[in-house]
């Protein structure tokens, strides 16, 4: 009975990151009670502290499955560019700089989706860190698309790629509907890949 009661907990708290993790990026951090991420999650409210000391800590967990998520597809994507640095990045870009990222928060890039929340926060909350780490994860890969044999070089210029791409995202999500939403995405798109042919 133990090893069952066990294997539920853990899919209780697994669910629950889940529904939070796209919970957080949808609505923020403070757009959404215990109660609906837990809803969201399938289960009673009641439950919520036997998985989690606090909402804080939940955030911070549900911040660092999001950059996980993202982690993942970053890496598959710069597989399949088979070591062609241009190809990485354009893997990277393309699906970035897209309305249908714009238009779901809640599957897309935490680092845009958490940002005004997280800068908000108290320097000591869990998710402040949370969200460092995941910044320097998604820098990391996007070190590996930089053309140099300096690593200040490729870091500064990997740091220069990743404000571009959220900063765009961020400002195209916040007007979307209006033109300038596209040409914003465009722009940036156009900056980091050479202008489309198409």
């Amino acid at each position: 009975m133990a090893r069952a009661s066990r294997e539920q907990a853990d899919k209780n708290r697994e669910a629950i990151e889940q529904a939070s993790s796209r919970l957080f990026r949808e609505r923020g951090l403070n757009g959404v009670s215990v109660a609906e991420l837990m809803a969201g999650a399938g289960l009673t409210h009641g439950g919520f502290y036997g998985h989690f000391a606090s909402k804080d800590a939940l955030a911070a967990q549900a911040c660092r499955r999001a950059f996980e998520e993202s982690t993942v597809r970053w890496e598959r994507r710069i597989d399949r560019a088979a070591g062609d640095r241009q190809a990485m990045l354009a893997n990277l870009v393309e699906p970035y700089l897209t309305q249908a990222h714009c238009a779901n928060p809640g599957q897309g890039c935490a680092a845009v989706a958490l940002a005004s929340d997280v800068a908000r926060e108290p320097a000591d909350k869990p998710i402040r860190l949370a969200y460092l780490d995941g910044i320097k994860a998604m820098v990391e890969d996007m070190e590996t698309t930089v053309a140099s044999d300096s690593a200040e070089t490729r870091h500064s210029e990997a740091l220069v790629r990743m404000a571009m791409l959220v900063g765009a995202v961020t400002l195209a999500r916040a007007i979307e509907g209006d033109a300038m939403s596209d040409r914003i995405l465009n722009a940036v798109r156009d900056r980091l890949l050479g202008p489309s042919t198409g």
